[in-house]
């Protein structure tokens, strides 16, 4: 998916899935009828591509500031990088 938002473009294609909520619980994959993905740009800046099989609903794309794409990212199960390469400027703490 492609979207032009405040003239940036974010594409699905050439950005990088950092994370996602797909996965298959024993009988489909998506979370009642939708699913939410994290993604970087190449240039570095994150969004989340939210996706749905509902009639009437279309898919979208969200362009996210970094606290709220660490916080997407934590919330989400399925993670395709580890936190250090979705977020190298990110420094971790013990608990």
């Amino acid at each position: 998916m492609k979207a032009i938002i405040d003239r940036k473009r974010y594409d699905t294609d050439t950005a990088t899935i950092l994370a996602h909520n797909r996965y298959w619980d024993g009988h489909n994959f998506e979370r009642h009828g939708r699913n939410t993905w994290l993604y970087r740009t190449p240039n570095g800046r994150y969004f989340s591509h939210h996706t749905t099989l509902w009639q009437g609903e279309r898919d979208s794309i969200c362009p996210l500031v970094l606290d709220e794409a660490v916080d997407l990212y934590e919330s989400l199960p399925e993670h395709e990088v580890t936190f250090q390469e979705a977020f190298p400027t990110v420094a971790l703490e013990e608990a």
